[in-house]
C-alpha cells in the first residue's frame, strides 16, 4: 500500500474558538428522551427511552494495512456502569494485528461471556449515564420484540444468568465547570504537536452541554477520516430512514411459469438458515417456504438474482487493489448473505478467538441466489441474473411480477449498532445506499455520497466540509473536518433529533472494549480508561478518534482528532499520542 501525497496545507492557528454552531443546551434546552415515529417505517418502533440493543457478533472493521481495528462488542455511551475486572486480551479481547492474520489464527480467548453480558449492560449503562447528564429516561420498551432478536425464552435465559453490573465508571454532573479555551489549550497545546502524530494534526473539542467549541486546530480543514466516517454514515441513515426501518429482501414471479425472481433489497446481515453470523437476521429459508406456498403446485424451475437496486461499480476505485481479498471487503451488490462471508461457521469461530476477517465471495449475489436455489430444490446451473417483470395493478398470486414473499432486516438502530461497534465495512456501504434511496439518488458510491452531504446539510452540519467517495472509511480520498464531527455529535445528544442518539450505542469504550479495549493502560492514558468512549480509524498513514469524554469533575466533552500524514511505521505510536490526548482531556480541569 502507498503512502498519501501530501493532503493540503498546513492547519491554521485558531486558538480562539467562538460560539458553538448549536444553540445551547440549559435549563430551556434539556435534552430529552427520543421518540420514534413509524411514518417511514414498515417496522415496529419502540415505545419509549433510549434504544438499547445487544451487539450480535459481528465482523471486524475496517481493512487495515498495518493493524486491524476490532470494535468487539462494547457497551453504549456514555457508560456508568460496565462488568469489573479486564477482559482477555487487554479489557476488550481484541487485539490489534496484522491484517493479513489467515482466517483461523488464534486471536484472543473467549470473547463471549462478554457478548452474553451486553444486553443487561448496554441497558443500564444508557440508562443510568444519559439520565446523569439530564436526559429524562424511561424504561425501553420491548426491546427484543422491535429488534427482531432472538426468542424470548431464550433472551429470558440469559438475562437470568447475567450478573447486575456494577457501577465502576465515572458519572456525569450536568452543574460541573465547563473547561475554559485557554484551559484546554494550554493542555492540548504541547500534545498535538507530538512528533508520532506527523505534521498534519486536526483537532476540535466542545463541551457537549452548550455545544461551545473549546479548542481547535485545523479544525474546519478536511481530513482522511478512515473509519470514523462510519459516524456520518451512521446519523445520515437514521435521519433519513428512521431508526425502525428495515430493509425488505422480496421474491417475486418471474415471467414465466415456475421462475422465481428474488430482488435484492441492500440487506447483507441476511442469512441462508438459522445458523446465519448475524444474529435476529432474515432468513432465506423463511422466504423459499413462503414461496413455495404462494406458488402451490407450481414447482419451481429457476431462480433470477435482481440486484438491479444497486447501480454503479461494485468496487470504489479509490480502494486500494486488496480491499476484497484482505478480509475486510468485499464487492457491494443489491443480495448477498452474512456479509458475503464464504464459511459462515469458520466466521463465526475467528470472531469469537478474536479474528475478525473472514474469506469473502468473490460474487456475493450469485452466491446469495444459489443458496436460495438450494433450498428451492433447484441446482446452482438454474440460477442466474436479471431483473424482476413489472407486476400488474390487480396481478393474482403467481402472475408476473406478483410478490410471492419478503423478510425484512433488523431495524436500522440495530444495523447501526452493529456497524459502529464491529466497524463493518460492508454494511457501512449498505447503509450509505440506503441514505442515497431516501433521498431519491442512485444506490451506488457516487449517489450515496452525494445523499450523505444532502442529509448533513438538512441536519444543519456543514456539509461543505465533508467530501465522501464511500460510507465505510475505506477510501482513501474522504474527508471530513473535526468540527463536524463535535457538531454531529453534540446533535446526536442535544434533542433535536431524538433518532440520532442511536448512534452512542456501539461507541467503543477505553481500557474496556473494542478497538480502545487495549488502550489507556499506561500511567500517561489510564486517566481516560472507562470515561473515553470513541470511535477510531486507521489506514496506512491516518490515524483518527472521535467521541466523548467524560472530565474528573464531570463534564461531558466531545473530540475529534485526525492525522493523516502519520510517519512511515508509526501507526502504534500515533495511537499512544492519541490516547494522551485524549486522556489529559479526562483528567485536566482545564480551567
Amino acid at each position: 500500500m502507498s503512502s498519501d501525497p501530501a493532503l493540503g496545507q498546513a492547519p491554521s492557528d485558531p486558538h480562539a474558538p467562538t460560539g458553538g454552531r448549536f444553540p445551547a443546551l440549559g435549563p430551556d434546552r434539556p435534552i430529552v428522551p427520543p421518540t420514534f415515529s413509524t411514518a417511514a417505517s414498515d417496522g415496529p418502533a419502540p415505545t419509549s427511552g433510549i434504544p438499547t440493543s445487544p451487539a450480535p457478533a459481528g465482523p471486524s472493521r475496517e481493512r487495515q494495512p498495518v493493524g486491524q481495528e476490532y470494535a468487539g462488542a462494547g457497551v453504549g455511551v456514555p457508560p456508568a456502569a460496565a462488568p469489573t475486572g479486564p477482559g482477555p486480551a487487554g479489557a476488550g479481547g481484541y487485539p490489534d494485528g496484522p491484517v493479513n492474520v489467515p482466517p483461523g489464527a488464534a486471536g484472543a480467548t473467549d470473547p463471549a461471556p462478554r457478548r452474553r453480558r451486553l444486553p443487561v449492560v448496554l441497558a443500564v449503562v444508557l440508562l443510568l449515564v444519559l439520565a446523569g447528564v439530564g436526559v429524562a429516561v424511561v424504561r425501553p420498551g420491548p426491546v427484543a420484540d422491535w429488534l427482531g432478536g432472538e426468542a424470548d425464552d431464550t433472551r429470558a435465559d440469559v438475562a437470568a444468568a447475567d450478573p447486575t453490573p456494577s457501577a465502576v465508571l465515572a458519572g456525569v454532573d450536568p452543574n460541573a465547570p465547563q473547561p475554559t479555551p485557554d484551559g484546554v489549550r494550554a493542555a492540548l497545546d504541547p500534545l498535538v504537536r507530538a512528533a508520532a502524530l506527523g505534521d498534519r494534526v486536526n483537532v476540535s473539542v466542545a463541551d457537549v452541554l452548550t455545544g461551545q467549541p473549546l479548542f481547535g486546530q485545523g479544525a474546519d480543514d478536511g481530513t482522511v477520516p478512515a473509519s470514523v466516517t462510519k459516524l456520518v454514515t451512521a446519523v445520515t441513515v437514521l435521519a433519513a430512514r428512521g431508526p425502525g426501518y428495515r430493509i425488505p429482501t422480496r421474491a417475486v414471479a418471474g415471467a414465466n411459469p415456475g421462475e422465481v425472481v428474488i430482488v435484492g433489497g441492500g440487506d447483507i446481515t441476511l442469512a441462508v438458515d438459522r445458523n446465519g453470523f448475524y444474529p435476529g437476521a432474515a432468513r432465506l429459508d423463511d422466504l423459499a417456504d413462503q414461496v413455495e406456498r404462494a406458488l402451490g403446485g407450481t414447482k419451481p424451475t429457476k431462480v433470477i438474482i435482481d440486484g438491479s437496486l444497486y447501480s454503479g461499480p461494485t468496487l470504489e476505485p479509490a480502494w486500494d487493489e486488496d480491499i476484497p481479498t484482505g478480509g475486510y471487503g468485499s464487492k457491494i451488490t443489491a443480495l448477498m448473505t452474512d456479509g458475503a462471508r464464504q464459511d459462515v461457521a469458520q466466521a463465526k469461530r475467528d470472531h469469537d478467538a478474536g479474528n475478525h476477517a473472514a474469506a469473502r465471495s468473490s460474487e456475493p449475489d450469485l452466491a446469495a441466489g444459489r443458496s436460495f436455489a438450494r433450498l428451492l430444490g433447484l441446482p446452482n446451473s438454474a440460477v442466474s441474473r436479471g431483473t424482476a417483470p413489472p407486476a400488474g395493478a390487480d396481478a393474482t398470486a403467481g402472475a408476473p411480477g406478483s410478490e410471492l414473499g419478503k423478510v425484512e432486516s433488523p431495524p436500522l438502530v440495530r444495523l447501526v449498532d452493529i456497524m459502529i461497534t464491529d466497524s463493518d465495512n460492508i454494511l457501512a456501504e449498505a447503509l450509505a445506499r440506503q441514505v442515497a434511496l431516501a433521498r431519491n439518488q442512485p444506490a451506488s458510491f457516487v449517489g450515496a455520497a452525494a445523499a450523505v452531504d444532502q442529509v448533513a446539510g438538512e441536519l444543519g452540519l456543514a456539509a461543505d466540509e465533508l467530501a465522501l467517495a464511500d460510507g465505510s472509511g475505506l477510501s482513501r480520498t474522504n474527508r471530513i473536518s473535526p468540527s463536524l464531527l463535535t457538531d454531529l455529535i453534540t446533535l446526536a445528544g442535544n434533542g433535536d433529533h431524538p433518532e440520532l442518539a442511536a448512534i452512542f450505542g456501539g461507541l467503543p469504550v477505553g481500557g474496556w472494549s473494542g478497538t480502545l479495549g487495549d488502550r489507556y493502560g499506561t500511567a500517561a492514558t489510564d486517566s481516560g480508561a472507562g470515561v473515553v468512549r470513541a470511535k477510531t480509524g486507521t489506514l496506512t498513514g491516518v490515524s483518527a478518534i472521535a467521541g466523548l469524554v467524560t472530565t474528573k469533575e464531570g463534564r461531558l466533552l466531545t473530540f475529534a482528532v485526525l492525522t493523516d500524514r502519520v510517519p512511515a511505521d508509526g501507526t502504534d505510536a500515533a495511537r499512544a499520542a492519541l490516547d494522551r490526548i485524549t486522556a489529559t482531556l479526562a483528567s485536566c480541569g482545564c480551567h
